[in-house]
């Protein structure tokens, strides 16, 4: 090949990687984009939830009074818990009310690094539980940054009173267990997955 010809097909080889660069770039920031979109729709929802439970169950719910909802396998039961989630630690409202912030701070930065929608699910639940906590500590009784925590749901054997927040909180870390087992990285892929060889010839 002589070298204007060979020069030409160099010229032609580069516009081709440089254009399949352009198309790879813009996908990951629609992948972006729409992680992100699913984990604030995720959040929204079980936050909205949380509240409108809890706000309910301050209407309508006498305070300590045990409600069958499915004979004695499911109950209503109204507390308020000054603690951590499923009534833990009760002496500690402010320690938590400072750790659900960092959470919720964490979360916030860490989002845009997140391109799997497995991991935007998990971190939803995570952020929607935790701000639905964080907000009954920050505006409820007795006071800001001490407020007690609505807490209704009862399941027959299990210890403990929880809510709608603390559900999802523990299913965030179930996801959370699930998706490391696989070895599913933020970006989607796997982590025992190798990388595809370059195709150009190397000089």
């Amino acid at each position: 090949m002589d070298l204007p010809r060979r020069r030409a097909a160099d010229e032609h080889g580069a516009g081709s990687r440089e254009a399949a660069g352009a198309d790879v770039r813009p996908a990951s920031s629609t992948v972006n984009a729409r992680a992100l979109g699913i984990l604030v729709v995720v959040a929204s929802l079980i936050y909205t939830a949380d509240q409108l439970t809890k706000l309910w169950v301050v209407a309508e719910l006498p305070l300590g009074e045990t409600v069958p909802v499915w004979g004695d396998l499911l109950t209503f039961v109204f507390v308020r818990n000054p603690g951590a989630a499923f009534s833990l630690a009760s002496g500690a409202t402010w320690i938590f009310s400072i750790a659900a912030s960092a959470v919720t701070v964490f979360i916030l930065v860490f989002a845009r690094r997140i391109r799997s929608l497995s991991w935007a699910i998990l971190f939803g639940m995570l952020l929607g539980g935790t701000v639905g906590n964080l907000t009954d500590r920050l505006f409820r009784e007795p006071g800001f940054g001490v407020g007690h925590v609505i807490d209704f749901l009862q399941v027959k054997y299990f210890p403990a009173v929880f809510n709608i927040a603390d559900t999802f909180i523990v299913a965030s870390m179930g996801l959370f267990i699930i998706l490391t087992i696989r070895g599913v990285k933020l970006d989607g892929t796997r982590g025992d997955a190798v990388a595809a060889p370059d195709p150009t010839p190397k000089a």
